[in-house]
């Protein structure tokens, strides 16, 4: 298996459209993410409380650097209404040389 790169994407889910919106233009103004993708209308079934709920979600695809990881997280929480939100980084194997130089740059790291 490929070794990943420092780039990760970041998967945050929010009660609403507009929490989704705001959260990823905080973290893309500040240089945490490069891009924020939302998509509306997500249907969430978990376990909660220890209940099962279900309900209608905004989830939020960040694309980042591992090493921005802690800070990201602390802003996404800081602005979220769930005392508990969805905030989970998986690595990114591989990408494209010129994509990946891109998120890098708007996110305060150089590609070599």
């Amino acid at each position: 298996m490929a070794e990943a790169t420092d780039e990760i994407v970041v998967f945050v889910t929010a009660a609403s459209q507009e929490e989704a919106a705001r959260i990823g233009r905080r973290v893309v103004e500040e240089g945490l993410a490069a891009c924020a993708n939302i998509l509306p209308g997500v249907r969430s079934i978990f376990s909660w409380e220890g209940k099962i709920s279900e309900e209608q979600e905004s989830l939020m695809i960040l694309k980042s650097r591992a090493g921005l990881f802690e800070d990201l997280a602390t802003v996404v929480k800081s602005l979220h209404s769930y005392s508990v939100p969805e905030i989970i980084a998986i690595p990114i194997v591989k990408g494209a040389d010129d994509y990946l130089s891109w998120l890098g740059a708007v996110t305060g790291k150089s590609k070599k």
